[in-house]
This record gives C-alpha cells, structure tokens and sequence, in this order.
C-alpha cells in the first residue's frame, strides 16, 4: 500500500495565502535586512583601503583584492542562488547564507595579514551573495497587487541606496573607530537574520533530488567566465589590458568559457541558469536595463570619490558626507514613487528615473576642480530621485509575470546583470579617464608654451614667490615648472571626468527612448496549496 502524499502539516510549510500580512512585512523585512548588509559591503571598503592596507602592512596593488576578491566570489554565486534554493528551500539556503556572511564578516574583522583577509573576503561576497537574489524571488511570492508595488520599491531602494551609502558608513565608522569595525557591524544583524528566517519564512520544502541532474559542468564554465571576467574588468584598467599577459589570458579564458555556458545552457534539460526565460522580451529588456541601471549607480559611486580623493584630497569621512545627498534625496522619494506606482503606468515612471539619472550626468558634465558638497548637491539628488523611480519599475515589469519555478532561476540572471552592468561600468570609466585625461593634458600643454603670455606670468610669479622665501632663483623656476604640471594635470584630470559623465549620460538616454518597448505584465495566478 502507497504512502499518502506529503502534507502540509507534516512538512511544516506556511504558505504565504495562510500568513497575516504582518507575518509578511515581519518576514520580509528580516530578509531585507540580510540582502542590505550584502550589497553594502560591496562599497562599505572603497573608502577606507589605505587604512585597511596600512593595518595589514599590504601595498595598493594588494589591497585592492580587498574588494576585488569580494566582488568575483558574489558575481559567481548570484545566478546559481535560483538553484540553490530549490535544492535547500529559501529559508535554509538564506539562513545558512546569512550564518556564512557572520561568521566570515568576524573572520574579515581578525584578519592577521593581507593573504587572510582577501580569502575571507572572497568567502563573504560568496556566502552573502545568494540572500540578494531571493529578496526577490520571496516577495513576489508574499505579495501582490498594490503590496507588490511597495514591496518593489523597498527592494529597489535598498539594491541602489545600500552600495551609495557604502562609502559614506565605511568612512564614518574608519574615522570614529577602526577598519575592522567594518565588518564586527555585521555581527549583530547576521545573527538575527540568521535565526530569524528559519522561523519566518516557510513557503517552500528543500528538494535534495536536484543534485541527481545538476548542471555541474554548466556551473564550472558559469564561474570560469565570471571569474575571470570579473578578473578582468577590475584590472584591466590598472594594467592596460590586454597589454597585460595575464589580462590577455583571462580574457580569452573568459571569452571561451562564456560561449561554452551559452551552449550548455541552451541544450542541457536543467540548465543552472535559465538563459530561455531571455526569450520574453520583457525580461530580455528588463535585464538590459538592469545592466544600465548597474552602470549609472557603480560608475558614479566610484567617479564622485575618485574625483574629491584625487583633485580636492578629501579624507574618506568628507567623500562620505559629500555623497550622501543621494541616500537623502533617494529615501525622500520612497514615497513619492510609491504614491504614482499605484495610479501610473509604471513604464512612464520608469522613463521618468532614467531619464532624471541622464539629466544628472548632464548636471556633472560642466564639473571644474572647484566643485565640492555644494555644487554636487543638484546633480546627486536627480541620481537619487532617478534611482528610486527607475529601479523599482524594472524588477516589477520583469519579474512580476513569471510564475514562482521560474523566477527563482530569473532572479539570479536579472541581479546578475545589475552586477555586470556595474563591473563593466566601472571598467570603462577608469579606463575613459586615464585616455582622456592623457589626450587633455596634451591639448592643455600645447598652449602652454614661452610665446603664451600667461603661461610666462604664472612662470615669474610662482618663482618670485619661491625667490622671496630665500630660495635660489633656479630652483624657483624648477619649481614653477613643477607647479604648473601639477595644476595642468589637475585641469585635465577635471576634464576627463566631464568626459565620462557625458558618456554614462549617453547609456541613459538610449535606455530612455527603450522604455516604450516594454509592456504591462499581469502577474501569474497565485498557486494553490496542492501545487506545494
């Protein structure tokens, strides 16, 4: 005689038709609280790796795989989470995620040298990685109708403000405490999460069978093309490509290994990612503007602190305090979005945030090397008010139609383009920097010639200055010419960073004149208590 089919009871799920809706917002929140401590130590280290470098006795070029490591071990876990989560269940994949993230985020804050603290970083980004991904998936499974338009928007303040406020937490909690408190942070709200989820979050069982017919191979090819991928935007920049012979192989072996996944994906039955949900056009065009999105929000995270450490030589708390306008004016439009979502096409919206982050960029391009806090404030509060109305309406109109099995594999592609979007970002930018800035220079220089009467004026006064201090008349002039590099290069660095705005504003205008390509999604029938 047959045993009877597995009940709910018997495997202890609360589907989410049967929970209160603050059982839903309690249990929502928890996992939010776990997807921001994840997407805010992407950036929380960028403005405190001369203090981390220093304590670790390490030099720039190894610091840098302080975030580096972090960012290649999250790319890699992000779309296999989808997967992941049916073979664990949400609750156990997150909990056991958000345990990993603790304990390594302790670790992190022990680290003895350089060598340790880069391999626990590299653990961390890839035990919190998988939490961001099923935020996602949970809240369209908790939600619907007007609650899923807030809870879009939630998700899409906290994808966007946590790596902006990245800098500005990082460089506040380095200069009132030490570099190891950012990480002990994690400590308390990873312990929460930790023991929290498992109580809250009961929507799904764990199907261990899974591993049966894993995509082992795709996963190798997956991680080899995104690892070496990630490898080679971060240092491409820094090592001039591929005039770099280890810039060259990754990016062959990333190359090769990327048309590899392609090919095992499409013609493997259980793919580890699903690359035919590409075949909806909504989400083909919902993840292109989540490459764009990723774009605007880590190009300009990493432009504006690059532009006051380098030409003003702010410490890393004043970087901080001068971009935290955009957290401000982000948070202040939570609402606002939130008021329209319910009684506006959100694709009007949509191009309303894209095309407020393309008049920001077109705010940074007349940028001089006296710009500080205040001139910033104008353009940063339009990429915050563009980051609250765009991202949002992307993860709704491309996630918010497709049934739950596929979403959990969609997620993972959709967050991993944002990702993507953001490294590649963040690629050509530095690398716009240091051509334009060389071009300019030489242009600046050009003119700066003994014909060129102010060139001769600023020569004789920087020298009589140096003469009136006592100093030889030679080395006044010596040091006249070296004072004028320096104040030429600092033109043409400015210069070069008007450039790159200007090239990041592009992207947004073609994602702008896209949007009309989208359409309404209805979102799928909600499953009965049978289907579980």
């Amino acid at each position: 005689m047959s045993a009877a089919p597995p009940t709910r009871e018997l495997l202890k799920l609360i589907l989410p038709a049967d929970m209160t809706m603050a059982a839903k917002v309690f249990a929502f929140s928890t996992m939010c609280i776990g997807m921001f401590i994840a997407l805010i130590d992407i950036q929380i280290v960028s403005a405190s790796l001369r203090e981390i470098g220093g304590g670790l006795s390490a030099g720039v070029d190894e610091t840098v795989w302080v975030q580096t490591s972090y960012l290649i071990a999250e790319i890699i876990v992000i779309p296999l989470s989808g997967w992941m989560s049916r073979v664990m269940s949400t609750r156990w994949l997150f909990s056991i995620s958000a345990a990993g993230f603790t304990l390594t985020s302790l670790l992190c804050g022990m680290a003895w040298n350089i060598q340790s603290m880069i391999l626990f970083r590299a653990l961390q980004g890839f035990l919190g990685g998988s939490m961001i991904p099923l935020v996602f998936t949970t809240a369209f499974a908790f939600f619907s109708g007007r609650q899923r338009v807030i809870a879009a928007a939630t998700i899409g303040a906290i994808a966007s403000l946590a790596p902006t406020l990245g800098p500005t937490v990082g460089g506040w909690i380095t200069d009132n405490y030490s570099w190891h408190w950012l990480f002990f942070i994690n400590l308390v709200p990873g312990i929460f999460v930790t023991l929290a989820v498992p109580i809250l979050v009961k929507i799904d069982r764990p199907d261990w069978s899974l591993l049966r017919n894993a995509d082992y191979l795709g996963m190798a090819l997956m991680a080899l093309f995104l690892g070496c991928l990630e490898y080679t935007l971060e240092e491409g920049p820094r090592l001039d490509w591929l005039g770099d012979p280890v810039i060259l192989t990754t990016a062959w072996i990333a190359g090769i290994s990327s048309v590899l996944f392609v090919w095992r994906s499409l013609s493997y039955r259980f793919p580890v990612v699903d690359l035919r949900a590409l075949k909806n056009s909504n989400f083909a065009l919902g993840c292109f503007f989540s490459f764009i999105t990723g774009v605007g929000i880590f190009a300009t995270i990493y432009l504006t602190p690059v532009f006051l450490g380098r030409v003003h030589g702010y410490s890393a708390l004043q970087i901080g305090m001068a971009v935290f306008s955009t957290g401000v004016f982000q948070i202040l439009s939570i609402p606002v979005y939130s008021f329209f979502a319910n009684r506006v096409d959100l694709r009007w919206l949509m191009m309303f945030g894209l095309a407020c982050f393309a008049l920001s960029m077109w705010q940074f391009s007349p940028i001089t090397h006296d710009w500080s806090g205040a001139e910033l404030l104008l353009p940063q509060a339009l990429r915050g008010i563009g980051q609250q109305f765009a991202v949002p309406p992307i993860v709704t109109l491309t996630l918010g139609g497709l049934a739950m099995e596929r979403l959990r594999l969609a997620s993972g592609l959709f967050n991993l383009m944002r990702n993507l979007g953001g490294a590649i970002g963040i690629a050509v930018c530095a690398t716009i920097l240091n051509d334009r800035t060389n071009l300019h220079f030489q242009r600046l220089a050009e003119h700066l010639t003994r014909s060129n009467d102010a060139t001769n004026s600023i020569l004789q006064s920087i020298s009589s200055h140096f003469a009136n201090l006592g100093g030889d008349l030679a080395l006044g002039e010596s040091g006249a010419l070296r004072q004028l590099w320096k104040l030429t290069f600092r033109e043409a660095l400015t210069l070069s960073f008007a450039d790159t705005f200007l090239a990041v504003m592009v992207c947004f205008i073609i994602a702008t004149a896209m949007v009309p390509l989208m359409r309404k999604v209805a979102p799928p029938k909600a499953p009965s208590a049978d289907a579980h």
